[in-house]
């Protein structure tokens, strides 16, 4: 049977075996797409220019589906495409992969019939409201309790230095916005043939490029101007007085064991820092990753509870006072107070501590932050009451769970004021810009990705920490538990980076910047991605509007 155009209205595709296997392999094409500009396990560094077109298939499947179907090849877009880019979720926790597979199954069942319902309400010109759709899904999907960064485009266009520059105007919704036009205008040029035979797709091409040839100069212009800001806009730290950090990567996951593999862990992590003091003396701060020691060094010290726990917290704070320069830590920190069942019982953090000799290392009374954004599910469960099977459940598959701070802290070592986001929280580029705004002239990272056991999912986690460096001019360091230890410098310029999974430690150079200027972004923070996100919903009203009278006109294939 042969394929027949799709009508610009009731959406209607010929019901036939052979347009459900055009649909399949778009769908198919949509998920590689979807992946393929990322990291991942064909290039560490992903595949940029692929984003520029990776949604060409979604568009062109989203015009040849009916509305109602749209339900169902939205949320199998949105379940594949994230098991396939974060596969790595599977050795993460065992409910990980279930919770990101239902969460985008949601997301995207919801968002494929906006871009939909776009499409129908107006055949010429939707591309546009599709572009501002997506966009602002990828904004809104960010937020909350589920908030969840991996995934956004404009990620994909980390290793194009002049490209991100942009991200201290826009933040990354900027970047994505840029990279995510094309496809809406391609696809665009191909809707009205792609009910047809694959071959006749780009039949009619040439005069929607025509027709519609101001918007495509336009992005052209767009891009244009993006590139030249990224060349002259970049910032020079090489005058900058420099503080030398030695960042220091143990290669393990300090979950793994008990108090045997918590005393191997201390050993590695003070053999390492030695090596790297005894190479560069003129080391002034040592770096360790996110809990890179286990037991509560606050807690056992105070309380006592386990001899074998508190012996190697002693033998730690003994390290730390005899230590030439001062150490920042990621630790479990916890603290007894009142809980949520108004009992009064130990309530744990997830922090970073810093040390310095003489001042604060015994009785342990370390500066310290903890962790304001947790990981949802696996870190922090806010609705224990309300479903407490959910939280029965994560507690039988080794979940920790952790309260949250609610402080931005500023540190202070060696003249060079520095914050901490821990991990997850360098995905989100409201956390650091606070961070920065309240002082810290430098972002200090510590992450533990080693639990993935994966190269790609590092790099992904690096791609993203990359845009907190641009958005707020400020140098970053991420010290990790087996990668990517490195230093990106205020242009996200990766300039250093330790092998990942071995033993190792890296020393930088990081700039000291006290005249630090204000970027639009800091100013503004996630405005632009605010505003897509409004002109989603008003193009999704809009549009329900003017084919509201249609509705019950459409088939499902």
């Amino acid at each position: 049977m042969k394929d027949v155009p799709v009508e610009p209205y009731s959406g209607k595709p010929v019901p036939s075996p052979r347009s459900f296997l055009v649909n399949l392999a778009l769908l198919v094409l949509a998920v590689l797409f979807f992946a393929l500009p990322q990291p991942n396990l064909l290039s560490l560094r992903g595949f940029p220019l692929v984003a520029y077109i990776a949604f060409v298939p979604l568009f062109l499947l989203v015009r040849r589906v009916s509305f109602r179907a749209s339900f169902v090849w939205g949320a199998a877009y949105g379940t594949l495409s994230y098991c396939v880019f974060t596969y790595w979720l599977a050795v993460f926790h065992p409910l990980a992969m279930y919770v990101i597979a239902s969460l985008y199954f949601c997301w995207l069942l919801l968002t494929v019939p906006v871009l939909k319902l776009v499409d129908m309400a107006f055949p010429k010109r939707g591309f546009v409201m599709q572009w501002a759709v997506w966009v602002g899904y990828e904004y809104l999907k960010t937020l909350g309790f589920n908030g969840y960064s991996y995934g956004v485009i404009g990620y994909s266009q980390w290793t194009w230095t002049p490209v991100i520059q942009i991200a201290s105007v826009f933040g990354v919704w900027g970047v994505s916005a840029l990279v995510t036009f094309p496809s809406a205008w391609i696809a665009a040029g191909m809707k009205n043939r792609c009910g047809g035979p694959v071959k006749s797709w780009f039949s009619d091409f040439g005069r929607f490029a025509y027709a519609h040839r101001l918007s495509g100069l336009l992005w052209c212009c767009a891009f244009a101007c993006t590139v030249v800001y990224g060349l002259a806009g970049q910032v020079d730290v090489s005058k900058h007085e420099t503080v030398q950090l030695a960042l220091v990567q143990p290669n393990s996951d300090p979950w793994k064991g008990g108090i045997n593999a918590y005393r191997r862990d201390f050993r590695t992590l003070t053999r390492l820092s030695d090596e790297a003091l005894a190479a560069r003396p003129d080391i002034d701060l040592l770096v360790w990753p996110e809990t890179a020691f286990i037991p509560r060094i606050d807690w056992h010290y105070r309380y006592r509870e386990e001899r074998e726990s508190f012996d190697l917290v002693a033998s730690l704070l003994e390290y730390l006072d005899a230590s030439p320069v001062p150490v920042v830590l990621g630790n479990d920190d916890a603290v007894l107070g009142p809980t949520d069942d108004g009992t009064i019982d130990r309530i744990d953090y997830n922090a970073v501590l810093l040390f310095t000799p003489g001042k604060n290392v015994i009785p342990p009374a370390p500066e310290r932050y903890r962790k304001m954004h947790l990981v949802p599910f696996t870190e922090h469960f806010p609705y224990r009451r309300a479903f407490p099977w959910v939280y029965e459940l994560l507690l039988a598959n080794d979940t920790h769970f952790w309260e949250k701070g609610d402080t931005p802290v500023v540190f202070e070592s060696a003249g060079l004021r520095f914050s901490s986001p821990i991990c997850f929280e360098d995905t989100f580029g409201y956390i650091s810009r606070r961070f920065v705004n309240e002082g810290a002239r430098a972002i200090v990272n510590l992450t533990n990705d080693a639990w993935a056991k994966s190269v790609p999912c590092q790099y992904q986690h690096l791609s993203m920490a990359v845009f907190r460096a641009v958005e707020n001019r400020v140098p970053l360091v991420r010290a990790t538990a087996s990668g990517q230890t490195s230093y990106v410098d205020p242009n996200g310029v990766v300039v250093s980076m330790a092998p990942s999974f071995v033993e190792t430690w890296l020393v930088v150079d990081v700039p000291r910047i006290d005249d630090l200027s204000m970027t639009p972004y800091r100013l503004w923070g996630d405005l632009w991605g605010v505003a897509f996100a409004v002109a989603a919903v008003l193009c999704a009203l809009v549009s329900v509007v003017s084919i509201s009278g249609m509705l019950t006109k459409l088939r499902i294939i």
